[in-house]
C-alpha cells in the first residue's frame, strides 16, 4: 500500500525524456520530502553483453565532495604500521589478533585495508570477508603498504564500482543536503571514471548504456550523457 507521501511524487517519471544532471538534481531534492537526510543514488546499466567476453567492471573512485556517509574502516597489518593507521583515522588496527576477531565472525567495520605482508593469512578467510564485499582487492587499493593513503580515502568518500551479472552498477553519490554544485562533481567523476575503464576494455559499442538517479524514498529519472561512453 502506498504512503499519502509516495502518492504525492511525481508518477510516469519512466516516459519522460532523459534530462541533464543539472537539471534533475533540485527536482530530486524536490522529491526528498522525508525528515531524514536522503541519499542520492545512482542506478548505471553498462553494455557487458558482448559476443567473445563479459565486461566486468571493478574499480574505486575518490568522490571530491565525499559521500555524506561514516565509513568505519578496519586495518590489518604489522605493528610498525599500526600507528600511522590510527593517526590516519582508522576505526579499527591489528594484525594476527583482528584477524581471529575476523575468522570468530566479529566484522564490526564497512571497509578493510590490508597490508601486502598479511595479506597471505587474510586471504584464508575468503568465505567470510567475500559474500560481504569485504576482502581487500589491490585493485582497489586496498591491499597496500601506503596504510595511511588508503585509510584517508576511505574516509574521505571512495566507492567502489563494481557492476552484477546483468550488467548494474548500483551507488550513492551524495546527499540531499550537499549543494548541486558539489552532487555534480561526484557525478562527473564517476562517469570520467567508467570512460577510463572503457579505454582498458575491448568493447564495441558505448560502455554505458543508461543511467538513472533517484533518492532513498523517491522516483527515478533517466540521465541524459551528454559525452559518449
Amino acid at each position: 500500500m502506498k504512503s499519502k507521501r509516495f502518492k504525492k511524487l511525481p508518477e510516469k517519471t519512466n516516459i519522460e525524456k532523459p534530462n541533464s544532471i543539472s537539471n534533475l538534481i533540485p527536482i530530486i531534492k524536490k522529491n526528498c520530502t522525508t525528515k531524514f537526510d536522503e541519499s542520492i543514488d545512482l542506478s548505471i546499466l553498462i553494455n557487458n553483453k558482448q559476443k567473445k567476453n563479459e565486461i566486468n567492471i571493478r574499480t574505486a573512485v575518490n568522490l571530491p565532495s565525499g559521500t555524506g556517509k561514516k565509513t568505519k574502516v578496519a586495518v590489518v597489518a604489522e605493528e610498525s604500521k599500526h600507528k600511522d593507521a590510527k593517526a590516519s583515522g582508522a576505526d579499527l588496527v591489528g594484525g594476527d589478533d583482528l584477524i581471529e576477531k575476523i575468522k570468530n565472525g566479529e566484522l564490526d567495520f564497512e571497509k578493510l585495508i590490508c597490508s601486502t605482508s598479511m595479506m597471505v593469512k587474510l586471504s584464508k578467510l575468503g568465505k567470510i570477508l567475500g559474500p560481504k564485499g569485504l576482502m581487500p582487492n589491490p585493485k582497489l587499493g586496498t591491499v597496500t603498504d601506503n596504510i595511511s593513503e588508503a585509510v584517508k580515502n576511505a574516509k574521505a568518500g571512495q566507492i567502489e564500482l563494481k557492476n552484477d551479472k546483468d550488467g548494474n552498477i548500483g551507488l550513492s553519490f551524495g546527499k540531499k543536503s550537499f549543494s548541486d554544485e558539489n552532487l555534480i562533481k561526484n557525478f562527473n567523476t564517476i562517469l570520467d571514471t567508467l570512460e577510463k575503464e572503457k579505454s582498458n576494455l575491448t568493447i564495441k559499442g558505448d560502455l554505458v548504456r543508461n543511467v538513472f538517479i533517484t533518492s532513498t524514498m523517491g522516483v527515478s529519472y533517466k540521465v541524459k550523457i551528454e559525452k559518449s561512453i
